[in-house]
């Protein structure tokens, strides 16, 4: 038995692939191995992704397979920009474990005491937040914004810090 899966594309923009949403009549009666219908491939635009639920300032987040896209559960991955110089507030995660991939740029992560731990990271590097720690993301670029994409379990979960005393550190810029 050959199974496929239901397709969509894009915000349901069939007129760029025609056909492509046309369903397998039988699609309907398989299931998966554990017993539950197939869910639908879909596609995300780059142009027409929504910006997610949880927002930081200076770090504006796109969603890209989310609730809000398709049907996925216990999984956020998205987009995340910061603009030249700039920083993201104080925040942490939640329960969500945070893996990251720069996409372009040059950022940092502070944390700790204070702010006072940071980590640097380039284009092309991997990075991992564990649950729950507060933390400041920031573009080491005076010329190139910072693009990443990231991906959380089990939601965006985004907690926003207030009244943080973060201490005046120097960075190093790259540019």
């Amino acid at each position: 038995m050959e199974i496929c899966a239901d397709i969509s594309v894009g915000n349901h923009h069939p007129e760029r692939h025609p056909g492509i949403e046309k369903e397998d009549p039988s699609m309907s009666e398989l299931l998966d191995p554990k017993g539950r219908p197939f869910k639908k491939i879909s596609v995300q635009r780059k142009d027409e992704l929504p910006l997610a639920p949880g927002q930081t300032s200076k770090a504006k987040r796109y969603s890209g397979v989310s609730v809000e896209t398709t049907e996925v559960v216990d999984l956020w991955f998205g987009r995340v920009h910061t603009g030249v110089g700039e920083h993201s507030g104080a925040h942490h995660h939640g329960e969500a474990e945070t893996g990251g991939f720069v996409l372009q740029g040059n950022g940092y992560i502070r944390f700790g005491e204070r702010y006072e731990e940071i980590i640097y990271f380039n284009e092309g590097d991997f990075v991992y937040v564990p649950p729950f720690v507060p933390h400041i993301e920031g573009n080491v670029s005076r010329s190139k914004e910072l693009i990443w994409l990231t991906t959380r379990n089990p939601d965006n979960i985004v907690v926003n810090l207030e009244d943080q005393d973060v201490a005046d550190i120097e960075l190093k810029y790259v540019d």
